[in-house]
């Protein structure tokens, strides 16, 4: 078995491919209509085994969008080059939410999507 997909709430779909795919640099795999205005779309970055399954946030999920984690960082975006990547992201638009920070497991920075999820991008110590 494998981990195929995660759901994360967004509050529509076409917001959430422009961060994904036009900030964040990952591809668009699928979008397919489904019928009754809901989309099938998912997205990942190359080469991942695991997608994010844009999920359109209906009735009371819209109170939960940006809000998955609760409020603390719940998703970890590693990279091999830190520098390079904190400096395309930004110039994409990207919020970081602190200046980068060097600790014993690496360097790390914490950024949200649009809609407020914390995330971190992280480049572990001696990764190449």
């Amino acid at each position: 078995m494998r981990l195929a997909s995660l759901a994360i709430l967004v509050p529509d779909y076409d917001a959430g491919i422009d961060f994904f795919c036009r900030q964040m640099g990952f591809d668009l795999l699928e979008d397919t209509d489904v019928g009754g205005g809901k989309r099938w779309v998912r997205v990942a970055l190359a080469g991942a085994e695991t997608s994010f399954l844009l999920a359109r946030a209906v009735g009371e999920q819209a109170d939960f969008v940006g809000k998955q984690g609760g409020g603390r960082v719940w998703l970890f975006l590693q990279t091999d080059d830190f520098a390079r990547d904190h400096a395309a992201m930004s110039a994409k638009g990207v919020a970081f939410q602190e200046a980068p920070r060097a600790e014993s497991y690496g360097t790390v920075a914490v950024f949200a999507d649009p809609w407020g999820n914390r995330w971190d991008l992280i480049q572990f110590t001696g990764q190449k």
